[in-house]
């Protein structure tokens, strides 16, 4: 995918990034949360660190799977976890690389408090030239009782994480 900024100009790969660039997790993360499948959610920033990273899921009704119950859909939670881990590999290598989702198999262990933000931490534990392995947990209070526990894989679709 290539594009020019302005006629007589050299085309430039959309994902080029100059010398000296650092990936902002904190700003990808408000970007996200405002478009697409990401902003229609509702994920916000919540936190970051070395090779982790966390996004928040306000809990709302109609995020809710049954009418009744108050508790959260699996299909919130999934896509929480997909970029949330997502995340989590570019917080660590430092850059964006685009990917796509491999693998991601989610272990639901209970489920989500009605009314409660759902805290998803992914966590990229290592890379390889062009696969990412990841493994997160979400939680709604208690980090130790958390609501599922998720695994997978993220492989570079244009370059190369290492």
């Amino acid at each position: 995918m290539e594009r020019s900024e302005q006629p007589g100009e050299e085309a430039q790969s959309v994902y080029a990034q100059g010398e000296g660039f650092v990936f902002d997790p904190a700003r990808a993360a408000k970007g996200m949360g405002r478009h697409g499948h990401g902003g229609w959610l509702g994920l916000n920033y919540h936190a970051h660190g070395e090779g982790w990273f966390e996004l928040e899921l306000p809990w709302r009704e109609e995020l809710a799977g049954l009418a009744d119950g108050g508790v959260l859909a699996s299909g919130p939670i999934i896509s929480l976890m997909d970029n949330a881990t997502s995340m989590s590999v570019w917080t660590r290598t430092g850059r964006f690389v685009p990917h796509a989702t491999l693998d991601l198999r989610v272990d639901y262990m209970r489920a989500a408090v009605p009314g409660r933000t759902v805290i998803g931490r992914g966590e990229c534990y290592k890379l390889t030239r062009t696969i990412a392995f990841i493994r997160g947990i979400a939680y709604d209070g208690d980090p130790e009782d958390p609501v599922a526990h998720v695994i997978g894989t993220f492989m570079a679709t244009h370059g190369t994480y290492l």
